[in-house]
């Protein structure tokens, strides 16, 4: 056979497809072992479930260009500090109610969901809260009740009472906190955070 009948033949085609795909798959395993590494809980991005104790605020960072996530000083969340195992309970009845309550069909998270409704990604840092003072008492009422406590913002657009129960808002509240700590590379683009009360040197 020839160098140029070679080329041609179905058998060499069907080896380059064998090794092309035994390649794509090796690289596909190393780039889902990276990427669960790099998105589990309590590594560099993505900080562990304790961090609801602390400040969470945004600063520019001048080396990628983009606001990211810092974690400052103690703030305990409803004014109590909570260990791991509890801070992780709390956030995943957060995460839970927000599934069961099929948030995601108005709102979007980590770029899923639908645009009807904000963008929760980093609703813990929304400018629409108004201040940090009152940011918990503000979130925590409206998720009981949104009826009474609408903020649509001129939209006309109103969530609906889903019957939330106090300590499922407050699982909510925990869950928009911590994932107002992990950096998501600048997502969404052109967020304005709420007023941050400085942190004291």
């Amino acid at each position: 056979m020839t160098k140029e009948t070679k080329w041609m033949s179905q058998s060499f085609w069907k080896k380059i497809a064998i090794w092309t795909t035994s390649v794509m798959l090796l690289i596909l395993m190393a780039l889902t072992f990276d990427t669960v590494k790099q998105i589990t809980e309590g590594s560099e991005r993505v900080p562990s479930y304790s961090v609801i104790n602390n400040k969470i605020f945004y600063e520019f960072d001048k080396d990628r260009d983009i606001l990211a996530p810092s974690i400052g000083g103690p703030a305990p969340l409803f004014g109590q500090k909570l260990s791991e195992s509890d801070a992780e309970e709390l956030i995943n009845l957060g995460k839970l109610t927000i599934q069961a309550k099929n948030c995601m069909n108005c709102h979007t998270i980590l770029g899923n969901g639908a645009y009807y409704a904000p963008d929760l990604t980093k609703a813990w840092l929304d400018k629409g809260w108004g201040s940090e003072s009152v940011r918990e008492t503000l979130m925590l009422n409206f998720l009981i009740d949104p009826e009474k406590n609408a903020r649509s913002f001129g939209t006309n657009r109103k969530m609906p009472n889903l019957n939330i129960t106090e300590s499922e808002a407050k699982g909510v509240v925990a869950y928009l906190k911590w994932m107002s700590s992990i950096d998501t590379n600048g997502f969404p683009a052109h967020f304005e955070s709420i007023k941050q009360v400085k942190e004291e040197k």
